[in-house]
């Protein structure tokens, strides 16, 4: 076979966004994990934040993840006393999930461990080359009809 018959990993717009991806997302799991949160616990900590007290159903459909996955984020964030489950007044078997005093003082620390690492990363860019990445990205998320949060 021909060397030039395949392709380099370098030829592939999906071996750079990989490549930057791992980057930006490890730093931010390193900046997260001083403050003893997963990406995943920070992403269930943010929608909560917004959304108020839900149901671990909605918030496994709101973020395209399990509910097994929720189980057990939600388990190790009350451990955290960062959430805590609270009986639905409906319906006896079912709870609510909703972030604690504790939880949601840490989400705008949080965000800023966020912003810190998009600046970081991207802070040398024009706002319009920003823009435009967004832009791009999030027409490849609609096309592609992607619902689950990307949490590793």
């Amino acid at each position: 076979m021909a060397k030039d018959a395949a392709n380099g990993l370098e030829a592939h717009l999906g071996y750079w966004l990989r490549y930057v991806s791992n980057h930006v997302s490890h730093a931010f799991a390193a900046k997260l994990a001083g403050r003893g949160v997963t990406v995943a616990e920070w992403v269930v900590l943010r929608q909560l934040y917004d959304d108020g007290a839900v149901a671990p159903s909605y918030l496994a459909d709101r973020l395209g993840m399990t509910r097994g996955a929720i189980s057990k984020l939600a388990e190790r964030l009350a451990l955290k006393s960062l959430i805590a489950r609270k009986d639905s007044r409906g319906d006896r078997r079912s709870h609510l999930l909703e972030i604690t005093n504790a939880g949601r003082a840490l989400v705008p620390e949080l965000a800023a461990l966020a912003d810190r690492n998009e600046e970081e990363f991207f802070g040398h860019l024009s706002p319009r080359a920003r823009k435009e990445i967004a832009d791009i990205m999030m027409e490849i998320v609609r096309r592609g009809a992607f619902r689950s949060v990307p949490v590793d």
